[in-house]
């Protein structure tokens, strides 16, 4: 039996892995545009690799994917995080937790999770065909023939496509597979960049790059359900950090740009309501009558967010406590807990991956095998699935591929 599994990525990668480690006698067709496997995988989590996430509970783990969470309750149960933890060091590479929850190799070097797959490989049944890039598909009775856009068609019995999405272009992910697969038959949803950072309107921000705040909340004006908390950042051309890359994975299909903005607040103060703020403001004011109040506020966060919110509630750097009324004071804390800004766009190269893909209710979520053309099965990104940052997304490309290749080897 003949498999091509087109991919070259974490699911395909995977998903060889398993075909060649349950059946050895099957020969295997790993069909990759690069020069090398793995290329997204090596860049995650700043090219220390986040294999995956530190969370137990696989209901919670679900709960971190606003896309494709039902389709992934059997495979993930079946190759959970921890799974995949302890499959990756029974395979010679030590992981490790981080306080945060995400898992790197202990050598915080993501060559070393590509090199299991190229260990493995070096003893299976398989031929890695590298620049073959993946041109069309087609069925011919029973079989599939597999089209390049310079080297001869292969024919196979099985196709696993795991071409990845439209996310990272430089890494070869450019979701080349999306017409194919509609012409076999299937629906690809609306697609649209998730994971990435805002660029804001306020010129403001800017000047604050390299701030950071361990939590914060981020919410869209006026949509509960659009809110997230986490690690946030300024940068030099907005805002960025876990908690912009999960609200912008939530907010992947809204329309933003200069001429319609999406308001959105920040409340860099978390664990204080803003009464508790107020409380603070007075009794620091009482104690500090002639301190100017730009120094009192300054006992809140850094001086440089400080000034910005001063000069944005047009209170004089030399203002001192005492000039201060009660109803200012009021002001200041609610400008700190809903601190206001307008997203006019995406940070440039900062997706992460695709919201959108292959419709899920098309593929049987056990084998991943299509349910509208026998022979073909999917994995990873090219599916309707995305998750937040945090190991999430490829913790859904491992356990899909290892679906997918458990399926085929059945």
């Amino acid at each position: 039996m003949k498999i091509a599994v087109i991919g070259g990525g974490a699911a395909g990668m995977m998903c060889a892995a398993t075909i060649l480690e349950e059946h050895s006698d099957m020969e295997v067709f790993l069909i990759e545009k690069n020069s090398s496997l793995g290329r997204k995988v090596i860049i995650s989590g700043g090219g220390r690799c986040n294999v995956t996430t530190g969370i137990d509970d696989v209901k919670l783990v679900l709960s971190k994917y606003p896309r494709g969470n039902k389709f992934l309750q059997s495979a993930m149960h079946r190759f959970s995080p921890s799974n995949v933890y302890d499959w990756f060091e029974q395979h010679g590479v030590p992981l490790k937790c981080e306080k945060d929850l995400r898992v790197f190799p202990v050598s915080n070097n993501g060559h070393d999770i590509v090199a299991v797959f190229e260990r493995i490989f070096q003893q299976g049944n398989i031929q890695i065909l590298f620049k073959h890039t993946f041109k069309g598909l087609r069925k011919e009775k029973k079989q599939f023939v597999v089209s390049f856009a310079e080297q001869e068609d292969i024919v196979v019995d099985t196709v696993v496509m795991t071409l990845g999405g439209q996310a990272y272009r430089h890494t070869g992910s450019t979701g080349d597979g999306y017409d194919v697969l509609e012409t076999l038959g299937h629906t690809i949803t609306a697609l649209a960049p998730s994971l990435n950072s805002f660029l804001t309107a306020e010129a403001w921000p800017k000047t604050l790059s390299g701030l950071s705040f361990e939590h914060a909340t981020i919410h869209v004006k006026g949509q509960k359900k659009y809110t997230c908390t986490g690690p946030f950042l300024f940068t030099h051309t907005g805002v960025s950090g876990p908690a912009v890359f999960a609200l912008s994975s939530l907010i992947a299909f809204e329309t933003y740009d200069r001429h319609t903005p999406l308001e959105i607040e920040i409340d860099v103060l978390v664990e204080m309501s803003m009464e508790d703020i107020f409380i603070q403001l007075q009794s620091l004011r009482e104690e500090h009558l002639q301190k100017t109040f730009k120094n009192t506020l300054h006992h809140f966060f850094p001086m440089s967010l400080t000034e910005k919110v001063c000069k944005n509630l047009n209170i004089s750097f030399d203002k001192k406590n005492v000039e201060m009324s009660k109803k200012e004071l009021r002001v200041v804390a609610e400008y700190i807990k809903h601190i206001p800004l307008s997203i006019i766009g995406r940070g440039a190269g900062d997706e992460f991956v695709t919201a959108g893909g292959v419709e899920t209710t098309e593929v049987d979520p056990k084998t991943m095998e299509s349910n509208v053309c026998d022979g073909l099965f999917f994995a990873g990104e090219i599916l309707n699935i995305d998750g937040f940052t945090g190991g999430f997304n490829l913790q859904a490309s491992w356990a899909t591929g290892r679906a997918a290749g458990l399926g085929v080897a059945s």
